[in-house]
């Protein structure tokens, strides 16, 4: 049953494409997906699956950038509509590189017609979150600024209208480890700073590391592809104040290697299909 409880739900998707000789081809295929409301919290959502199975297009659908070929996507119990306040962060360095930081941070409020000094400090905040108050003034282009720092402005951008579901497409897929590790432990601090500003937010976020959805996530879906749909659901029983020292928990040891036990059974009967067929 739907109810607007629920912050997403996607409900009998398929999704092809038409071939030049007019067969089609399916990417995804009776796909189902229901994330409820946490209040004074929201969820950690994180998305695995192989390159293909249809991870960044589940968030396209959310976002309202695609349709499915079939089936329904819901937020808040009702019809995505254009107007539903969701952010999104992409995998590619997503900012206005004419524009410096302070003004990519400000340019969603500016739209909205948010008075110069309201959207001033609001955006200022965000940028001191994500540990940017010394690049305020700087263009966001690379190489002026770090890869890191280009995806902490996106970050910053798209919290700063307080939305209640950010999604994010691998957006530490291009960092290094450190930096990852960095970005890892800010974006949890800056999703608990929300649950006091926005009641609750929910981040669903697209990975293919399995220790960084295990450290995020409250909870995780495991797609598989061919067709593209959730195989697995595994709720994370792990403390929400999260600090590096839970990845020596045993809980998180053994999480991990359920997730990776399922995943390669996921790629045996894929290549099992594929040599059947061939």
């Amino acid at each position: 049953m739907t109810s607007t409880n629920n912050i997403i739900e996607l409900r009998n998707i398929s999704q092809w494409y038409k071939r030049e000789n007019g067969q089609k081809t399916v990417v995804i295929e009776g796909l189902n997906l229901l994330i409820e409301d946490v209040p004074k919290r929201g969820q950690f959502i994180c998305l695995l699956g192989p390159s293909g199975c249809g991870k960044s297009t589940v968030l396209r659908y959310v976002a309202g950038l695609q349709k499915p070929s079939e089936g329904e996507v819901l937020l808040y119990g009702k019809p995505r509509n254009p107007a539903d306040h969701v952010g999104m962060v992409f995998q590619q360095y997503s900012s206005f590189p004419w524009l410096t930081v302070l003004d990519n941070v400000t340019l969603a409020l500016e739209i909205k017609g948010v008075p110069r000094k309201e959207r001033r400090d609001k955006a200022m905040a965000y940028i001191q979150a994500c540990e940017l108050e010394e690049h305020a003034d700087k263009y966001a282009q690379y190489p002026i600024l770090s890869g890191g720092q280009l995806q902490r402005v996106a970050i910053a951008r798209s919290l700063v209208s307080n939305p209640n579901l950010l999604l994010m497409d691998e957006p530490f897929g291009a960092l290094d480890v450190n930096t990852r590790l960095k970005m890892q432990d800010m974006l949890l601090a800056i999703w608990e700073r929300l649950w006091h500003i926005n009641d609750a937010t929910t981040i669903v976020f697209v990975t293919h590391d399995i220790p960084e959805a295990v450290y995020l996530g409250t909870d995780i879906y495991i797609m598989q592809t061919d067709p593209g749909k959730i195989a697995h659901h595994i709720a994370i029983d792990l403390p929400f104040d999260k600090t590096r020292q839970v990845k020596r928990d045993p809980r998180f040891v053994q999480y991990v290697y359920t997730i990776e036990d399922k995943m390669m059974s996921l790629s045996k009967k894929g290549a099992a299909d594929i040599l059947r067929k061939g």
